[in-house]
């Protein structure tokens, strides 16, 4: 759809534009507060099921994944302190911008997933939900704000996440494609303000 990636480009890069300085004093931040990059780079699967690096600002010590799980549970100790506060306002998710603007990526759609968890979505959900672009934002997003606190009550983290969560996100995701328009798009993203004011 030729008028959402418009709409896409014109508001990703007016947030880069606008953004430009909190961009600099979190990188500061981040290069203060813990060594390693300031940026995280992570496979996700996009559209039709081609793989791409997503970017965030880097809320973990370095070489995380090689210490733990691909999803973060309660306290988890590989979290930085810059990291905590950028988790909970979810700017670490801001340098996304750049993966709306290279086309990876949409302001609003089903969140990418890593691959391990795409192999197990059902075949025909999987179609539907690689059917469009991810985006930076949803519903599932919204209502799981607080995914990290949920998980980290639970014995199982990856087994919770499987059974749980991902069956729930999946029903998001299925609506939003069913029902996706620029109108949409404009309610989820001052939704999703909202959330993070609140």
């Amino acid at each position: 759809m030729i008028q959402k990636r418009l709409f896409d480009l014109f508001f990703a890069l007016l947030g880069v534009l606008l953004l430009a300085p909190f961009f600099v004093l979190i990188s500061i931040w981040i290069k203060l507060d813990s060594p390693g990059p300031v940026f995280f780079r992570q496979e996700r699967v996009g559209r039709k099921g081609k793989v791409f690096n997503i970017f965030k600002f880097r809320t973990m010590c370095l070489d995380a994944e090689s210490k733990g799980r691909q999803i973060t549970v309660g306290a988890d100790p590989r979290i930085t302190k810059s990291g905590y506060y950028l988790r909970k306002t979810k700017l670490d998710e801001l340098p996304q911008l750049l993966n709306v603007i290279s086309g990876e990526m949409s302001l609003v759609g089903p969140r990418p997933e890593v691959p391990r968890y795409v192999a197990l979505y059902p075949d025909d959900i999987r179609e539907r939900v690689l059917s469009v672009q991810p985006g930076i934002t949803d519903y599932a997003s919204i209502e799981y704000k607080d995914e990290n606190s949920i998980l980290g009550s639970a014995k199982d983290p990856d087994r919770a996440y499987i059974e749980e969560v991902m069956p729930v996100k999946l029903k998001y995701y299925m609506s939003y494609v069913a029902e996706r328009s620029l109108w949409l798009d404009f309610i989820i993203i001052l939704r999703t303000l909202q959330a993070i004011i609140k």
